[in-house]
């Protein structure tokens, strides 16, 4: 039997820089906001065969290869099922109207008198809805920004407001990928994340509410909501919009605080938005699947809302991207993108890689405070390197993962720290995708609402708190483990 020779420092980390440097070249060079559809993908493939060929150099089996691929995969098996039903469930609450319905109400918090204010938690709203941040930013975001020019605001100080709600709703709602994405990760499930990391996030959005607040008192002027009732009537337009259809997030948030598991909860609040939309949206499913049989066109609309392509279509284009889903079949490009995250990191963990690029950073990290600062830290440059915000929560998610573990870490600290950090902070950074369509679409430059993210900002600062001040730092006990 060949001696397994544990991999150099240096041999660790070519996969790595390889991996970085395809993905520089997708983005920044050929294909831009498109890398996400299939090159980024490969450069993972392509990067978790380096590292394989580097562990068969070092005496590693290929079946053993395979062996670790496997179990890496397995391990992600709940967050692709959870979110192939979030598919489904944005399918049937767009259809139903329950996602209309909490834009509509959102916009009419809209106060002039506190616009900043009134911005950022219009944006948590609806991005909370839409599990989308990018969506929100095109959207409601956009209309916003005009309505904060013609109060005299200045655009990068109205950009920070809409990217610090965008990203507040996009980390809190279970219908987003990075937030299914970083649990996935960590070990732990997606309920027991948005439940911990609400610690850090809820004071974090305060803080930046009292913020905004204290900066719209500087501004007076009028108001100019015409383009907030243009939004609304294009809404009503096409749905029936009524309080009763909050009925159906009461009943899955109800679910999931009596403890029934996500992937029951999600599949039934799924089916539920789609009795709702036969009740409810009865004018509209006739108006998008014409047929004599309302039994057919009935169950069409629902299957095609869980399954494809739904998009209701108004006289307003920026209301018409919130008004469309991809059903399950929209949730498998980031499927797609698990996969390969996890066929290299199980190529980089069962080489051993993985552990000796983790034992030199964490050699620097003595107390839990410096673990989760550099965690922080590590997410923070992935985002500036590898200039995508899936890459700053899949790879510190891999690499630190165990070492969390041995520290008697609960999982959800890492989920937390990963979502605290990887998410926000790819909207602050030019070059990143995140921050290159954000800056591209409200026409502000990222280096002018930088500064005035005040979320994004904070977050990473607030989950560094809490790890040096060991402020509710969940531990790996008998007893929490299944929580």
């Amino acid at each position: 039997m060949n001696q397994i020779k544990q991999p150099s420092l240096l041999q660790s980390v070519i996969p790595i820089v390889f991996l970085i440097g395809l993905l520089a070249v997708n983005v920044l060079q050929v294909y831009g906001d498109g890398a996400l559809d299939g090159a980024n993908q490969l450069a993972l493939l392509l990067a978790g065969t380096v590292a394989g060929i580097i562990g068969v150099y070092n005496g590693l089996h290929f079946e053993k290869i395979i062996e670790g691929v496997s179990k890496s995969i397995h391990s992600a098996l709940p967050a692709i099922i959870i979110l192939l039903l979030i598919g489904a469930l944005a399918g049937t609450w767009l259809l139903s109207g329950v996602v209309p319905a909490m834009i509509y109400y959102g916009l009419d918090i809209l106060n002039p008198t506190i616009f900043l204010f009134a911005t950022c938690v219009i944006c948590s709203i609806v991005s909370m809805a839409t599990g989308s941040s990018w969506s929100t930013v095109a959207t409601v975001g956009i209309a916003l920004l005009g309505i904060g020019k013609a109060l005299g605001i200045d655009e990068p100080i109205i950009a920070g407001a809409i990217i610090s709600g965008a990203y507040f709703g996009d980390k809190m709602s279970p219908l987003s990928d990075t937030t299914n994405l970083a649990p996935a990760m960590a070990g732990t499930d997606l309920i027991t994340h948005i439940k911990y990391m609400a610690l850090t996030t809820i004071p974090s959005i305060v803080l930046t509410l009292i913020i905004f607040l204290v900066i719209g008192f500087f501004y007076k002027g009028g108001a100019e909501t015409g383009q907030v009732n243009i939004l609304q009537e294009a809404i009503v337009s096409k749905f029936n919009i009524t309080p009763w259809l909050f009925l159906v997030p009461v009943v899955v948030i109800g679910m999931i605080l009596f403890k029934i598991p996500a992937i029951p909860a999600l599949f039934f609040g799924s089916l539920l938005g789609g009795v709702f939309a036969i009740i409810f949206q009865g004018n509209l499913i006739h108006e998008l699947f014409v047929d004599s049989n309302v039994f057919k066109s009935s169950y069409k609309a629902v299957i095609n809302s869980m399954t494809t392509d739904v998009a209701i279509v108004t006289d307003n284009e920026l209301i018409n991207e919130l008004l469309s889903s991809g059903g399950m079949k929209g949730m498998l490009n980031t499927i797609w993108l698990i996969i390969c995250a996890m066929i290299f990191g199980g190529v980089m963990e069962v080489s051993g890689m993985l552990k000796r690029i983790t034992k030199s950073i964490i050699g620097l990290a003595k107390t839990d405070g410096s673990l989760i600062a550099t965690t922080t830290a590590s997410c923070v440059v992935f985002n500036a390197t590898a200039a995508d915000q899936y890459l700053a929560i899949v790879v510190p998610g891999k690499m630190f993962a165990e070492e969390y573990k041995e520290r008697g870490l609960h999982p959800k600290v890492l989920s937390r720290t990963l979502e605290d950090s990887g998410t926000v902070t790819s909207a602050l950074i030019p070059w990143n995708t995140c921050g290159a369509y954000h800056s591209g679409i409200l026409g502000v430059a990222t280096g002018d609402y930088f500064m005035y993210s005040f979320f994004n900002l904070i977050s990473p600062l607030m989950t560094m708190t809490f790890g040096f001040f060991n402020i509710k730092i969940a531990r790996l006990t008998d007893n929490n483990l299944k929580k």
